[in-house]
């Protein structure tokens, strides 16, 4: 689904002022990052790096990313298959205690904004020397997956390593290769692999909403254009491999006694039995013996009722964070959305708790101790990523509600087709097929409805709009 309109003159500069995020660096991380390059031939670090330029690694990332964190390549073994995860070695790069890493634990990780990037890294690094571009050799924590025929991982292990990246794929034209019939030889397996540990995902109890998001991105002359975007196939194939290696990073943590683990607590009973009311409520089967995974998964996200359901489920979805640790063995701090233990060890261009769960896993791995300037400060990072995390929704908020209320400011008074994906005793929460706009609304409906609601307010400098059910 892609739904757009286009607004003029949207100040997204003045929204992270307004916000307190700073967008340049200290002159002296720029010094830094610019002696690091030097120092490294642009891309290539002294250091112990095993050879895998043999191996012709692929980047799939969105159109015009420059930040690139992982390089693929998947092989047929027998009946079974072989898959190589690149993740760019940020850490060859940032010194421990220098201005680079103390800038990153300010930050956090990248924003995204519709005008730019407000990079974790200075862009001498995040798009250039530590990206996996395909110009030139990389150092990279490189993941090696044996899986059987059903996509199940059977070895798992991760050194270090100079790979070589042969081509930057995007999305929408890796998906148009694949319904041709034409995948890149390297990506070719994507698909077969990519549904075989879906299934083994739903048998888990994964939680996968899979629903259009709002995006604000640049259209001609100067507008904004905000639409919904759903997620190709290829993209969800993709983002399998990375929770793969996360899992197989969580338990390598877990069995090796420390690391960083990305958490969210098993949802209480009366919260699923809200959710099965709810389910009740629009019409929906829930099989005794299903989890909430396995629901969300059969339904159909072009059925409003459908719809209204999914947007309930994110009530499961609470409390998500970090927990660090340097001795135990916490195999009960799972990750209940996707029902294993896991870690965030693939985006370390863009994320700084990357950074040291590569490197306890890389330490494990080799039967080695963890680097002292990693272990160290374990503990430390839960709190910097939930208040940087905060910062990245903020902001996202903030934007998509600034330009939500310009598109509408002039239509005050108007009615709108709406349909109704949540609801309290006060309001409901509404989504706007044109323009694309999600709000809450005064007055009260029942979920997966479909009404009519009129336009109250649209006030760009506060960045909200007062909708009302008629």
């Amino acid at each position: 689904m892609s739904v757009r309109r286009s607004v003029p003159g949207v100040d997204f500069a003045q929204v992270r002022k307004d916000l307190g995020i700073a967008e340049q660096f200290p002159p002296e991380v720029i010094a830094e990052a610019e002696q690091v390059v030097a120092a490294t031939n642009g891309g290539m670090p002294d250091g112990q790096y095993d050879d895998a330029t043999d191996i012709p690694f692929v980047t799939l990332d969105p159109d015009g990313s420059r930040d690139l964190d992982q390089a693929v390549h998947i092989a047929r073994d027998g009946d079974g298959y072989v898959v190589h995860y690149a993740i760019a070695d940020v850490a060859a790069f940032v010194k421990p205690g220098g201005a680079i890493d103390v800038e990153a634990w300010k930050r956090g990780q990248t924003l995204y904004c519709p005008d730019i990037r407000i990079p974790l890294h200075p862009p001498q690094l995040s798009e250039g020397a530590a990206s996996l571009l395909p110009d030139g050799d990389r150092p990279a924590a490189l993941w090696r997956f044996r899986l059987d025929g059903r996509g199940v991982v059977e070895e798992a292990a991760v050194r270090r390593a100079k790979v070589r990246s042969i081509a930057q794929l995007t999305y929408e034209q890796t998906q148009k290769d694949f319904e041709s019939g034409t995948p890149h030889e390297s990506l070719a397996l994507l698909q077969e692999v990519g549904e075989r540990r879906l299934a083994i995902a739903a048998g888990r109890g994964a939680i996968n909403l899979n629903l259009p998001e709002q995006v604000v991105e640049a259209g001609p002359d100067g507008t904004w254009t905000l639409s919904y975007r759903d997620q190709l196939p290829c993209e969800v194939w993709n983002a399998e491999i990375s929770l793969m290696t996360g899992m197989a990073a969580g338990q390598m943590m877990v069995d090796g006694g420390i690391g960083i683990l990305r958490t969210l607590p098993v949802p209480e009973q009366e919260a699923i039995d809200e959710l099965r009311t709810t389910a009740r409520a629009l019409g929906i089967d829930w099989p005794d013996d299903a989890t909430p995974g396995q629901v969300i998964d059969s339904l159909d996200r072009r059925n409003p009722r459908h719809v209204a359901f999914i947007e309930q489920t994110p009530s499961l979805l609470r409390g998500a964070g970090y927990f660090g640790f340097t001795s135990g063995n916490p195999k009960d701090k799972v990750h209940s959305g996707i029902g294993a233990v896991y870690a965030h060890v693939t985006a370390p261009l863009r994320r700084l708790v990357d950074r040291y769960g590569t490197e306890v896993c890389l330490a494990l791995s080799a039967g080695t101790p963890v680097p002292e300037w990693a272990s160290s400060r374990l503990e430390e990072l839960p709190d910097v990523m939930r208040e940087t995390g905060q910062v990245e929704r903020n902001l996202e908020a903030t934007i998509i509600d600034t330009v939500e209320a310009l598109l509408l400011a002039p239509r005050v008074g108007q009615r709108f087709e709406a349909q109704v994906v949540g609801r309290n005793d006060k309001n409901v929460t509404v989504v706007l097929a044109d323009p694309a706009v999600r709000a809450r609304a005064t007055g009260q409906a029942e979920l997966g409805a479909t009404v009519q609601v009129e336009l109250r307010a649209a006030d760009p400098v506060e960045h909200k709009v007062e909708l009302a059910v008629v």
